[in-house]
């Protein structure tokens, strides 16, 4: 079968070790060779300790609003900061993009989550109830600093939601609009991490795979872009202030039955490589929740969600549609009987 397509991989270091955060990341601030880092995290203290922080920002919020965005704009200028340094979730190296795409200053992320914005070039700002998204490779962190050390702390119904979130990455991966064969290999490889990482979450070699399967799930996204499963949890994100994980993690067993039948290659890779019972086995095995909270009225959602569908999804989607999948997610209804239907 001939093959065609256009695939880009972006530029990135990353340095992956347990308990090594505080000597990589001094290595990256000397390697990069900055006197006035901005430090971006609510509490960073001992992965800073090998570093001078020059002014620390503390203004993190979920979805970056865009007045907090501004005050931490302001405060780079007024440290003089030649690095931002991020330490924490997604919410916190959203808002070192939101400096870094006004700035064009450089980041270095560590994450403490399986977010994995750190390895997107994808930004987001939230004004007015509505969540704005966008790609631009100042945004992209020059390194990343993992380390399953900090995610132990994780409380374990947030590492189950953190690591569902960078499954969908995957899955959405499968069928984005630029996905192609690279960025689906990476994403199955993926998933086939994350599903054995999620399994062991409660040691140190289930946070190192969920890590790593993180990591193949950014760089799968960040390559294919945002399909429909993103684009329904940033809208509802921005429009009803939901928790990011939690919101990515109800939402993704429904999309994956509604697409799953136009993209039956897709759909097979994705089944074969989470093992006996799938996406449904796994989550009853790690204890994630498939139910959709914070949305009162699905056919308002729906019609918020409708303008941003990629029309490439492989089926079509009404706004009909939309609002039976949000309800059905809702309920908390089983997933794929709810597609039978």
């Amino acid at each position: 079968m001939s093959r065609q397509f256009e695939h880009v991989t972006l530029g990135q270091r990353v340095r992956f070790g347990t308990g090594q955060a505080a000597v990589n990341l001094a290595a990256e601030v000397e390697r990069l060779g900055a006197r006035r880092v901005l430090l971006i995290a609510e509490d960073a203290t001992e992965v800073t300790s090998k570093i001078t922080v020059a002014a620390h920002c503390t203004d993190v919020a979920p979805h970056v609003p865009v007045q907090n965005a501004e005050r931490a704009r302001k405060l780079a200028s007024e440290s003089e900061a030649d690095l931002l340094v991020s330490v924490g979730g997604g919410s916190t190296t959203g808002l070192a993009k939101a400096v870094a795409l006004t700035t064009g200053l450089p980041i270095v992320a560590v994450p403490t989550t399986y977010a994995g914005s750190e390895a997107t070039n994808v930004w987001g700002l939230t004004e007015d109830a509505r969540k704005t998204t966008g790609s631009d490779d100042r945004v992209l962190p020059v390194t990343v600093i993992y380390d399953a050390a900090l995610t132990e702390s994780l409380p374990p119904e947030l590492a189950v939601a953190s690591g569902c979130n960078a499954l969908a990455h995957c899955v959405d991966s499968m069928w984005a609009p630029r996905a192609d064969p690279i960025n689906q290999a990476l994403a199955v490889e993926g998933i086939r991490a994350l599903s054995r990482g999620l399994r062991l979450i409660g040691d140190v070699e289930g946070r190192e795979m969920t890590l790593y399967g993180a990591y193949l799930a950014a760089v799968a996204f960040a390559s294919a872009g945002s399909g429909l499963h993103h684009k329904i949890c940033h809208v509802l994100g921005g429009a009803y202030n939901l928790p990011h994980a939690a919101t990515h993690t109800a939402v993704l067993p429904y999309v994956l039955a509604f697409n799953g039948p136009a993209a039956p290659e897709a759909a097979a890779r994705i089944t074969e490589v989470l093992g006996t019972g799938g996406l449904t086995g796994l989550y009853e095995d790690i204890g994630a929740s498939h139910v959709l909270r914070g949305v009162t009225d699905p056919a308002e959602a729906a019609r918020l969600v409708l303008p941003s569908v990629p029309p490439s999804n492989p089926r079509p989607v009404t706004e009909d549609d939309l609002t039976a999948l949000l309800a059905a997610a809702s309920a908390g209804l089983d997933p794929t009987e709810w597609s039978r239907a």
